[in-house]
């Protein structure tokens, strides 16, 4: 029998030197700005210029429209690695590849001759645009509508808890074409923030990731080229649907880079927090604690870069696992951020230690992109499928 190593588990050297490269940049960069960012509710440029400029803006762009072509799991390495230190600003890699995936997935080759290069150069970013107040995990039951009119779409309604809205320059929308066929008449357009009748609304007000803005966007007689319509008209709802498979493990990562901070923060704390003549890290009811963490942590990583392989192959379960990941690695993410307070005490309560904004942070990544509710149901449907 051939020798075999451990070894060959491994990530291969070009990703641990992107973490590296990656944590370098949060440390330098990011970490400084976390607090005031949140603080202030301001979307920050400045993290913006400085992830646009290491070209990690939008690294998974291929190749052939000007981007590093990086695999999906390379995605998940940046996320987490900003996530670790600012949840905030990790949405601004992760919004963006959001909203150009379907383009990619399902977009004609002129359309993504067309926009793809001005992402990958940083001049164009990408919202996506499913939810409306009334369709969120029904995303199906949307409401707004485009109307052919010759060689154009007029679009008419409002889409909510759009990320990024009102900074990025394109949006993925999802609309309805055939109101007749239900999800079968949803139709997929690029939509630009200059186009006539598209608008942005009010910053929502949230309990966490405060440094991304979330608005509704509306749509008043929104006249658009036919041409910007993303595949054949009726496939917008798969789009989304194929979208979710390949970016709903990029909460996975979002998540897990949250936990990370959050356990990294509260074992610092811990060594140095004396109690009783001792460091409260030398108690073993606060080591079973620490313990537990990291076991969640390290198991919902795993995850994570399994779905992504899965997802970069194509692979037919990579539905299943890419929900499991986003499932497993969110609620990791709230349990481990609120452990961090606990180990804290009375201070970790407080906004003058990273772990109370870590905690807030963590919530969103059970909600969106699919509640875990709603991951559950996708992967028992997989389950009893047979995937």
């Amino acid at each position: 029998m051939a020798d075999t190593s451990f070894s060959l588990y491994a990530l291969p050297e070009e990703h641990e030197l992107l973490r590296k490269s990656v944590r370098e940049l949060a440390d330098d960069k990011i970490k400084p700005r976390a607090a005031e960012i949140d603080e202030a509710a301001e979307y920050p440029w400045d993290v913006h210029k400085a992830i646009k400029d290491a070209d990690l803006l939008a690294i998974h762009v291929p190749e052939q429209y000007g981007g590093a072509g990086a695999d999906k799991i390379a995605h998940c390495i940046v996320i987490e690695e900003v996530a670790r230190v600012c949840a905030s600003s990790s949405l601004i890699p992760m919004g963006n590849k959001l909203g150009t995936t379907g383009l990619i997935l399902s977009g004609g080759e002129e359309l993504k001759a067309k926009y793809l290069p001005l992402v990958a150069s940083g001049e164009a970013t990408f919202s996506y645009a499913l939810s409306e107040r009334e369709a969120g995990s029904d995303a199906a039951s949307m409401k707004t509508r485009a109307v052919r009119d010759g060689d154009d779409f007029v679009i008419n309604g409002t889409k909510a808890w759009i990320t990024g809205a009102g900074v990025n320059t394109h949006y993925t929308l999802m609309a309805v074409t055939d109101p007749d066929k239900g999800a079968n008449g949803i139709s997929a357009f690029v939509i630009e923030a200059t186009d006539p009748g598209f608008s942005v609304g009010q910053k929502e007000r949230k309990m966490g990731i405060k440094g991304s803005p979330t608005c509704e966007i509306y749509f008043e007689d929104c006249r658009i080229p036919a041409d910007r319509m993303i595949g054949a008209e009726g496939t917008g709802f798969k789009t989304a649907l194929k979208t979710l498979d390949h970016t709903r493990l990029g909460i996975g990562a979002q998540a897990v880079g949250i936990a990370q901070g959050a356990l990294d923060a509260a074992v610092d704390y811990i060594k140095e927090r004396r109690q009783f003549g001792k460091a409260i890290a030398d108690f073993q009811g606060v080591q079973w604690m620490v313990a537990d963490m990291a076991m969640r942590i390290e198991a919902a990583r795993q995850m994570v870069y399994v779905a992504a392989a899965k997802a970069e192959r194509g692979a037919p379960d990579m539905t299943f696992a890419s929900s499991a990941a986003k499932c497993f690695a969110s609620d990791t993410a709230m349990s481990v951020t609120t452990d961090a307070v606990q180990l804290f005490g009375g201070a970790g309560y407080t906004r003058d230690f990273p772990v109370e904004r870590m905690m807030r942070d963590a919530k969103i990544t059970q909600i969106y992109e699919g509640t875990n509710q709603v991951q559950r149901m996708v992967m028992a449907r997989q389950v009893l499928k047979g995937r």
